[in-house]
């Protein structure tokens, strides 16, 4: 492959293309320039070939990150020698090929070589199952509410985008009336077989197809809307209850109303972080609810009844006679009611003695009077 083009211009993508991108360019030349679909034609051969090999070394983050750092690709030893740590005979075991990974976690696919060797030179593996359908992506998105809204609870309709499930093939990814047929390229396996020649003989490897990514099926004729994909982008409406006792910080899942997953993959989920505006008369800490209420000094001498305004209206509350400043009174199950119960916390108001700074003549006196009854 020292000759070879770089694989970017083969499949037509720029060298930042996601991993999506290049799997989508993939699979629109390859079903191009399948054999099957141009038989006799030795160019079209050629092209095919060409493109399983540049989609390999791109579909490989290793091989990838490999041929951005040196300009080569993985297994050319020719032209740049330096680069390539087994070129100019550089590999130790010389010409058998040893696949070994020096990159991040060791020695990449060695233990199946030991399996291998300890399996009589033939690998032994299960035949695995066709990948289904995946799942979409969950998706997050945060709501204000007002603090009533979060106390009582309520219905709240959220507008988002993502991406659904396209109309015109049903998510299936196939042109209405467009066949849904066996990959050629594995066969309907899902799957991709190689053989590489090791120092303890031949070992049979497998990865998922990158043209049916795993499913074994393919559309004949990719939908034009989705480009085969199976869904697009949309915007959305989602009525959401919020039960009663949210808070900020609070989170509610959404089942089913996420992503749609590719070629017809169930739908992930919504999850909605909730923000809670503060309320000017009540100070919430968890369930329970805090307030403070100002009283006179005769109040707080001779006893009353004070108005307190509480979540669930307004009540009287006692003040016994001699209460201090600062004191707290809890007004049980007048807090929030807590969330999937009937349970509510509670009320706590803190009474404070008001002390004048200014007196009329007529209460200067009594003052005084009091003050000498005192002496």
């Amino acid at each position: 492959m020292a000759n070879q083009k770089n694989p970017y211009e083969i499949l037509g993508v720029p060298k930042n293309a996601s991993e999506q991108d290049i799997k989508r360019a993939y699979r629109k030349l390859a079903l191009e320039h399948h054999p099957d679909k141009n038989k006799g034609n030795k160019e079209s051969e050629a092209k095919f070939k060409e493109i399983n090999e540049a989609n390999e070394v791109l579909s490989d983050s290793k091989k990838r990150a490999y041929y951005d750092q040196t300009g080569a690709m993985p297994g050319d030893h020719g032209g740049h020698g330096g680069g390539n740590p087994f070129a100019g005979g550089g590999n130790p075991f010389g010409g058998g090929g040893f696949d070994v990974d020096f990159g991040g976690g060791g020695f990449g696919d060695l233990g199946d070589v030991f399996e291998s060797f300890f399996n009589g030179g033939q690998r032994a593996s299960s035949k695995r199952k066709k990948a289904g359908p995946y799942r979409g992506n969950d998706m997050e998105t945060t709501i204000k509410l007002k603090f009533d809204e979060a106390v009582f609870g309520t219905e709240k309709e959220l507008v988002i985008t993502k991406l659904d499930r396209c109309e015109k093939c049903n998510g299936n990814g196939a042109e209405p009336e467009s066949k849904i047929i066996t990959c050629k390229t594995c066969n309907g396996t899902g799957e991709l077989r190689a053989i590489r020649q090791t120092m303890f003989g031949q070992v049979a490897t497998q990865r998922p197809c990158d043209m049916c990514e795993g499913r074994g099926k393919v559309p004949e004729r990719t939908c034009t809307h989705c480009q085969g994909t199976g869904r697009h982008k949309k915007t959305d409406s989602v009525k959401i209850k919020i039960p009663t006792g949210v808070d900020t910080g609070s989170t509610l899942k959404v089942t089913g109303r996420g992503e749609a997953g590719p070629l017809g993959g169930e739908n992930g989920d919504l999850y909605v972080q909730i923000i809670v505006e503060k309320s000017k008369e009540f100070l919430r800490d968890g369930y329970d609810i805090y307030t403070e209420k100002e009283i006179s000094v005769p109040q707080a001498v001779l006893g009353c009844e004070i108005p307190i305004k509480t979540l669930y209206g307004e009540i009287k509350l006692r003040i016994p006679s001699g209460t201090p400043s600062g004191k707290m009174f809890k007004l049980k199950d007048y807090g929030v009611q807590k969330i999937n119960s009937s349970d509510r916390g509670d009320h706590m108001v803190k009474v404070t003695v008001a002390i004048p700074s200014k007196l009329s003549r007529k209460e200067q006196e009594l003052y005084e009077a009091l003050l000498k009854e005192k002496k």
